[in-house]
């Protein structure tokens, strides 16, 4: 699902199972002038046939390669953790930065997501004013400041 499917500005996959927490980000997107194209997938299968061009995802508009991807950890099926570690261990895909944007803070999966390459780990606020001000950083930092890698393969 695109929220914006024909803006050139760098796209977003969002991996959340939770249709609230779905919701939410989408709201505090539009409450922090984020108007990026942003993706959903709602398990780790999911994210990865859609990375993959696999299954409903075979076509390469309806399904491009995003600049960053917001992971959440606890998924069903292939949870987060293993989907960082294909991503990071695929050659054309581990340049995609991957932001894990969970509720955990357990230091263990903290520590595990930066081993396996993530590149920035932010527990999901609480509240929605929360998420607008952490939404609101992200899009400064990750979609304005940093320089990403372009979508192609």
């Amino acid at each position: 699902m695109s929220l914006n499917p024909h803006n050139s500005s760098p796209k977003i996959l969002m991996v959340e199972d939770s249709p609230e927490d779905f919701v939410t980000a989408t709201r505090a997107f539009k409450q922090a002038s984020l108007a990026n194209p942003i993706y959903r997938c709602e398990d780790g299968d999911d994210a990865l046939d859609f990375l993959y061009h696999r299954g409903a995802y075979t076509d390469v508009e309806e399904a491009p390669r995003p600049n960053v991807i917001l992971l959440d950890l606890n998924l069903p099926g292939t949870d987060g953790r293993e989907v960082l570690a294909t991503l990071k261990q695929d050659e054309n895909l581990k340049r995609i930065p991957v932001i894990i944007l969970t509720t955990s803070t357990d230091p263990t999966d903290i520590r595990a997501c930066y081993d396996a390459g993530a590149n920035s780990y932010l527990q999901k606020p609480v509240d929605f004013a929360g998420f607008v001000e952490a939404i609101q950083r992200l899009k400064g930092y990750w979609l304005e400041l940093s320089v990403l890698p372009n979508g192609d393969h």
